[in-house]
């Protein structure tokens, strides 16, 4: 997934550039902490939340892949406030001018918000809870309708914790391990260059950029609606390559979404995911339908997990889990290689084996002073997470009664640990694994708790538990990252995270209640499929039931995808330490995985984003390295927002005027004499 492998272009600042990036704001002064946070920060960041909770809830639905957004919510945050203190100081009412840490709180809170989006499990774990996903006939005790104000009350006892797990080790690792985390450290440097006067003039060029890809996605969204009246209808099921080829997912479903993204995501990930589209649909799924009756019952339902949905679900989540244990394990042994490391850097520095450390320069200096300027106490932080988890050992189970109050005591005696490795290994190689980890409590709780005793469901509870401590807490850290590079402080940082936060527990729900309400969410042949509520209920089913609820040969098929998930990794690991660069052109077992449920339609669109950035990097290298990023982002942002309009006028019973489809010559044939007859 791309949330896992966040692309990394723009870290790569030069060393020189970095060491005079300070002397440029010599002259400008840090505000306070408490001037940091504005009334108009705090609106700013209230509308753009609220954008980016609907582009994430329509991307969870759709495929599960988010790319990194970090770059649109800087550039967005700019634009407004840039927009509006321009307007005020014509006017003469500017009091405040913008700075860059009034911009780093406003991407702050932005990125916690939609984190939130991400890790509230309305496109996985909570919605794998409902009668849509799960089979006919499953227990009352397995099966959780959803409401909009246990949601809200969920998010709000679990998001919190992972804040207050990881603060007393800010310091630990941002100035004493120096870990780098490049998504924090890429942001700065572009808040850094936007309040720059070149900077500046940049920005106002990208903002106009992504203006325009905008407008014109949101207006392309709109005209395709008109084509779509029913199932099959519109440019969604426009047969690309043919109709045979429509049948097995593969065509170009003309989504600016998913262009958008594949032009954000590395050109790895799209290719990762058009080889498993590849292998999946085009060949595994096909043949395996040839043994219906020898393999698997006859005549199942589309749907049924017992059947060809079965395989593919199931082999998927094989090269997840193989791809993620691998990942956590490697990650434990990084950090574990590195702290011993350290340890033995700081013995040769007692013991006087290193005369002398080198001597800092004046951007460290600087960043260091203003990073330790306003602390957060660490026995508040402590207290903080008591607090916080007491709360949640006594009210989830009242909000899931399949979990018991020692249930959750394990997973919070457990969860700081996981996420200090978590944003140790995050500061490492810009990885959160927070989504493996979630993956791996509901194998672990579903199977304790039991099929009879409603372990389905506990298993899919507890991942939210688990999977919003770890995320929030690499998140956070993130954020100081980029708060230490723009002088911002601590303090303004954390709170930012905390509104940020406190939004997304709001948004995430509302906006996705509205998605609910107005389409056939989780539908087989729905425009919002949830993949991954069928891929986690499944998950929790195999740990209640175990391997025996499998299809005939599921099992092989399952073992050998997963030692391949493996063995790629491996590969790739052991290529790079040896510096041997045929390691980029590996696929990531983990993007390979996530066609082999939905097809290739989405992995088509995202290389067809990747093939317009190649063609304008050839053409001009600069050009697409300032502007893609802010066309891309208006490309998602634009189809995005038509999900709102889409979703009124669907609530209110209007309907598209027009099917566009296509048929076979034959199939026209029969039509046209039935509709003579």
């Amino acid at each position: 997934m791309v949330d896992e492998n966040r692309d990394m272009e723009g870290v790569g600042c030069g060393e020189e550039e970095a060491a005079a990036m300070e002397k440029v704001f010599e002259d400008t002064a840090v505000p306070s902490w408490t001037k940091q946070i504005t009334i108009r920060s705090m609106v700013t960041s209230l509308v753009l939340s609220l954008v980016f909770n609907v582009i994430v809830c329509k991307l969870n639905l759709t495929t599960g892949i988010i790319p990194s957004l970090n770059v649109a919510a800087g550039l967005l945050g700019f634009a407004m406030v840039k927009s509006w203190t321009v307007l005020a100081e014509k006017s003469g009412l500017l009091r405040q001018p913008f700075t860059r840490q009034e911009n780093c709180v406003i991407q702050t809170c932005v990125v916690a918000s939609s984190g939130i989006a991400f890790s509230s499990g309305t496109g996985s774990y909570l919605l794998a809870m409902t009668p849509k996903i799960a089979d006919p006939g499953s227990a009352a005790i397995n099966v959780k309708e959803l409401s909009v104000g246990w949601m809200i009350g969920f998010l709000f006892v679990v998001s919190f914790v992972g804040l207050f797990s990881i603060v007393p080790l800010r310091k630990v690792m941002i100035l004493k391990y120096k870990l780098s985390y490049p998504s924090g450290t890429a942001t700065a440097y572009l808040i850094n260059s936007f309040h720059t006067p070149k900077g500046a003039k940049l920005a106002k060029k990208q903002v106009w950029c992504l203006f325009k890809s905008f407008v014109g996605s949101f207006l392309f969204a709109c005209f395709k609606w008109f084509f779509s009246a029913g199932d099959g209808c519109g440019f969604d099921s426009f047969p690309t390559f043919g109709l045979q080829a429509l049948k097995q997912r593969f065509n170009f479903d003309f989504s600016t979404t998913y262009v958008g993204v594949g032009m954000i995501c590395p050109y790895m990930v799209n290719v990762s995911l058009l080889i498993g589209a590849i292998l999946s649909w085009g060949v595994m799924w096909p043949l395996i339908q040839t043994k219906e009756g020898s393999w698997y019952e006859a005549g199942l339902r589309g749907g049924d997990i017992h059947g060809i949905q079965g395989y593919r679900i199931f082999i998927a989540i094989s090269m997840m889990l193989g791809d993620g244990l691998f990942h956590v394990v490697y990650m434990v042994i990084v950090t574990v290689i590195n702290f011993r490391a350290q340890q033995s850097l700081q013995k040769h520095v007692r013991d006087g084996m290193v005369e002398e450390q080198q001597i800092e320069d004046y951007d460290e200096k600087r960043r260091k002073k203003y990073f330790l300027k306003d602390q957060i106490p660490n026995a508040a932080a402590i207290v903080g997470y008591i607090v916080l988890a007491a709360l949640s050992v006594v009210l989830i189970p009242v909000i899931f009664h399949q979990l018991k109050w020692y249930h959750i005591l394990v997973a919070y005696s457990v969860a700081p640990v996981l996420a200090f490795c978590n944003a140790y290994g995050c500061g490492l190689t810009d990885w959160s694994l927070a989504s493996n980890y979630g993956k791996l409590a509901i194998l672990i709780f579903s199977s304790w708790v039991g099929l009879e005793h409603g372990g389905i469901v506990a298993g899919l509870a507890s991942c939210g538990v688990m999977l919003s401590i770890v995320s929030t807490a690499s998140d956070l850290m993130q954020d100081f990252k980029t708060g230490y590079l723009t002088l911002s402080s601590p303090r303004s940082m954390f709170f930012g995270q905390v509104y940020g936060t406190a939004l997304g527990c709001v948004m995430s729900p509302l906006v996705f209640w509205f998605f609910y309400k107005a389409y056939d969410v989780g539908g087989k042949n729905s425009t919002y499929p949830a993949p991954f509520a069928s891929m986690y209920r499944a998950m929790a089913k195999l740990g209640v039931e175990g391997f025996s609820s499998l299809p005939k040969h599921c099992l092989t098929l399952m073992i050998v995808f997963f030692v391949s998930a493996v063995v790629i990794n491996l590969l790739i690991e052991i290529l790079k330490i040896y510096d041997i660069k045929i390691y980029k052109f590996i696929p990531s077992p983990m993007c390979m995985a996530i066609p082999f449920y939905l097809g290739a339609y989405f992995a088509i669109d995202m290389c067809v984003g990747s093939l317009i950035l190649f063609l304008w990097g050839r053409r001009n290298k600069k050009d697409a390295k300032d502007y893609g990023p802010a066309v891309a982002s208006g490309l998602i942002c634009g189809d995005s927002l038509w999900g709102i309009p889409g979703a009124i006028l669907a609530l209110s019973g209007v309907n598209s005027p027009m099917c566009m489809k296509f048929l076979s010559s034959s199939v026209n044939t029969k039509v046209d004499a039935f509709l003579k007859g």
